[in-house]
C-alpha cells in the first residue's frame, strides 16, 4: 500500500523513551501505524472504521 504523503504523529501520552507507535490518519481510506523507533520499517494498515473501533475500545478499557 502506498503511504506517500502520510503525516505521522505520536500520542501526546508517549513516554520520554520514545517507546510508542506513530499513526497516520490523513490519507483517504487507510490508517497507517508504525513503530516510532523504526520509521522506515514495516507499517500496519487498517480501514478507518476498524482503527476508530479499536481506539474507542481502548479508551473504554
Amino acid at each position: 500500500m502506498e503511504l506517500t504523503g502520510a503525516t505521522w504523529r505520536k500520542s501526546t501520552r508517549s513516554g520520554t523513551q520514545g517507546d510508542c507507535v506513530e499513526v497516520a490518519d490523513n490519507l483517504p481510506g487507510v490508517v497507517g501505524v508504525r513503530d516510532s523507533k523504526d520509521p522506515t520499517g514495516p507499517v500496519l494498515t487498517f480501514e478507518p472504521r476498524t482503527w476508530h473501533a479499536f481506539v474507542d475500545f481502548a479508551k473504554r478499557h
